[in-house]
């Protein structure tokens, strides 16, 4: 039998105050309303789709009454239309319903109190007025003035994207990118919002564009799909498509003539917004920022490569006894060569896998230098990683943005060729994470007398963003390669190390160790729920009870996908409900898929740079402010306030993708594996995520799927033309 069953009561509506909004999805529209409405002795529940909607407002719905087996009757309207209420009552539940940062409900009692219905109009235009109520100064009047203002917009604008069938949950960034002209912007041109909205794609932008108006066939629309297509390969790691492969692919995507196609790509290349060459066996084409990138990062580490060290005079031997005099280490002879080579160079790449000495020899090189009055810099892509660094050099460091002093008004930095770095060296780790736009904005600020030396692991997986520039500046053999490979004796103790190396090197870890002071463990479930089952109760009850550790700070789960019943998804939302249940009348806020509580962990997923917060930071939820529309989120020991529309830039991080924990080292990592992840299984992808863990890492899953893992070791194939830029520059080839 249906839970909803039609009433014999004739097609109907309702008007009346909404009491209370039950329910609001902001992607879909759909809500759960209850109304007070004169005919009626108790709230009538009205159930529909509507793009903004708050408490106080006056409601005229048109519909079918429907009788729910749960529910009871509700009114199934077809139409809904909201306007601004005129009562005092309508006006002061509006206003309280925390619509307007700033305004809760004793806020919205004193000024119903004071200005009556008129209290809108004083909001707008005579503002100055809200500082007779008490507790109103100028500070609170401004952003209440500033919040009026910009929830009319953001209303505005989610009214217009609803009208035309998209989910309104991104219209406060859209507000924010574009302002005030923000609707004359998308009916000009919707495709702009696939370009410059993070979580909208081409194919909401294309929906837009067919309401408004804009053929099918239409140049505008091709060109936009060309743009999107190669910005899609960009996001997939790629510097630049074929040229055939690209015209294929947006031919696919917008399901028109390759004729219309190839004439969009004509005009694009003319007017310079795209940019085509030749390279190897392909022909590319390029967004042209990425193409000078490449151009530019092969014409520098060409210079300084083929220059010689200007290194203060040293006896190289000497420098090595008083080096391991001074730390009382003495170091290997690959170590010993790897210095000498070091200090022979402008430019150095170390790499080389975990327990290799690449910590021993970065720091015997900077004790080496300093000595000799040489100047550091040390900086890596993350807050994380530039950490690690600073711990086991004792030397600050930087992340690359802060390093080149970013600058978020403009978008630029100030470090430039014409305002370099001030050093003499400059030392950058997880190589392996930096893509070719950060690397080319760090080259042109280094000054033409600095050394460089690169530390990373070639073997973990490449970058994130475009390109694969430590691969690049190995295989291009214009540079001085350290290559590592022996496992010292004190991390050969260690069974993450060894059983990192074996995965490496195609070789199944050692799965059948189970002492008790290992600090590698794989436990075999076949089940997904047995899978999810045993993570759970490792994280509760035996990683806290055997190392003493918070189950919520010091534990990672790292997830091959994001998708699937062990994907980052939906391990969040179980880990979620067994570490950090909802307390009673907490305040908490549901939004952009993600329920955000008090004390969560939550990663942000892309760089801010107003807030300082960078792709990869973690933090701890501190405080949902309801009344303020706010979350405080603390990283390390830094409070960071997000307005709500603003959390789409963070997600759940109980679980998070094995991607997004390049960089980063936990106390203790988890990780699933099944061959449900099977697009995803390969051998860097399990490598990096056992060299994420520093005290004990677990897998859990299928032998299968791990055995499937360890075998695959494809070619990561990049479309980018640096490797061949590196190769051809003119120089001297290093020794």
């Amino acid at each position: 039998m249906d839970a909803v069953q039609k009433s014999h009561e004739p097609e109907d509506g309702v008007a009346g105050l909404i009491e209370r909004v039950t329910f609001h999805n902001e992607e879909t529209g759909f809500a759960v309303l209850r109304v007070k409405s004169k005919g009626h002795r108790d709230l009538v529940t009205v159930v529909g789709s509507l793009a903004s909607v708050s408490a106080g407002e006056w409601i005229t719905a048109k519909g079918r009454w429907v009788r729910d087996r749960d529910h009871g009757l509700q009114l199934k309207a077809e139409t809904i239309y909201c306007t601004a209420p005129t009562s005092k009552e309508g006006i002061e539940k509006y206003l309280g319903s925390g619509m307007i940062k700033g305004i809760g409900p004793v806020y919205a009692k004193k000024l119903v109190d004071k200005f009556g219905e008129s209290v809108f109009g004083i909001i707008e235009s005579e503002s100055a007025r809200l500082e007779d109520i008490d507790g109103i100064g100028r500070g609170r009047r401004q952003r209440i003035k500033l919040a009026w203002s910009e929830q009319k917009a953001i209303r505005e604008i989610m009214v217009f994207l609803h009208s035309n069938g998209v989910s309104t949950s991104r219209a406060v960034r859209i507000y924010k990118t574009y302002g005030d002209a923000a609707i004359e912007t998308v009916r000009a041109d919707p495709y702009s919002l696939a370009k410059d909205i993070s979580g909208i794609g081409f194919k909401t932008a294309d929906r837009i564009a067919e309401k408004v108006g804009i053929s099918k066939e239409s140049i505008l629309r091709a060109r936009a799909g060309l743009s999107h297509t190669l910005l899609e390969a960009t996001n997939a790691g790629h510097c630049a498509l074929p040229k055939e492969m690209l015209m294929m692919k947006a031919a696919a995507l917008l399901e028109i003539d390759g004729v219309i196609v190839e004439e969009a790509l004509a005009g694009l290349l003319v007017k310079g917004e795209l940019a085509e060459e030749s390279i190897g066996a392909h022909q590319l084409v390029y967004l042209p920022g990425l193409q000078r990138a490449e151009e530019e990062i092969a014409a520098k580490i060409s210079e300084l490569s083929s220059e010689h060290s200007l290194y203060p005079a040293m006896d190289l031997g000497k420098a090595i006894e008083w080096c391991e005099a001074k730390t009382g280490k003495e170091l290997a002879p690959s170590q010993r060569a790897a210095i000498t080579m070091a200090l022979k160079h402008r430019v150095v790449v170390i790499t080389g896998g975990p327990g290799v000495g690449k910590t021993t020899l970065l720091n015997s090189l900077l004790l080496i230098l300093q000595a000799k009055k040489v100047r550091p810099l040390l900086c890596a892509p993350t807050g994380r990683a530039a950490k690690r660094l600073n711990e086991s050099t004792g030397l600050e460091a930087r992340t690359i943005h802060r390093l080149l002093e970013f600058q978020p008004g403009s978008g630029g930095f100030t470090r430039t060729p014409e305002r370099p770095l001030d050093c003499d060296l400059l030392v950058v780790d997880e190589m392996s994470m930096v893509d070719v736009p950060l690397m080319h904005k760090l080259l042109r600020a280094v000054p033409s007398s600095a050394h460089l030396i690169f530390v990373g692991d070639r073997d973990q997986l490449p970058s994130v963003g475009p390109g694969m520039v430590l691969s690049d500046l190995i295989e291009s053999k214009r540079v001085p390669t350290v290559q590592l490979t022996e496992v010292f004796r004190q991390a050969a103790t260690s069974r993450i190390i060894v059983n990192a190396h074996k995965v490496n090197e195609g070789s199944m870890p050692e799965t059948s160790d189970k002492s008790s002071d290992s600090d590698f463990y794989f436990f075999e479930r076949d089940e997904p729920e047995a899978i999810q089952a045993t993570i759970l109760k490792l994280i509760r009850e035996r990683v806290p009870e055997k190392l003493r550790c918070d189950p919520i700070v010091d534990v990672q789960v790292l997830c091959p996908m994001n998708r699937g019943s062990l994907g980052v998804r939906e391990m969040n939302r179980i880990l979620q409900e067994a570490l950090n249940p909802l307390r009673n009348h907490e305040d908490y806020v549901e939004k952009f898929g993600w329920q955000f509580r008090p004390r969560d962990k939550v990663i942000q997923t892309q760089n801010n740079y107003d807030k300082e917060v960078f792709n990869g930071d973690i933090g701890r939820i501190k405080s949902v402010n309801i009344e303020e529309r706010e979350v405080t989120i603390e990283f390390d020991t830094r409070a960071v306030i997000y307005d709500f529309g603003e959390l789409d830039e963070v997600s759940l991080a109980y679980a998070i993708s094995i991607h997004k924990s390049q960089g980063s080292e936990f106390p203790v990592v988890i990780v699933p594996v099944a061959t449900q992840h099977f697009l995803l299984l390969q051998r860097n992808l399990i490598y990096t995520a056992m060299t994420r863990g520093r005290m004990m890492v677990l897998i859990v899953g299928q032998k299968k799927a791990l055995e499937m893992a360890v075998r695959n070791n494809p070619t990561s194939e990049r479309f980018s033309g640096l490797l061949e830029r590196l190769r051809n520059r003119p120089g001297a080839d290093p020794e």
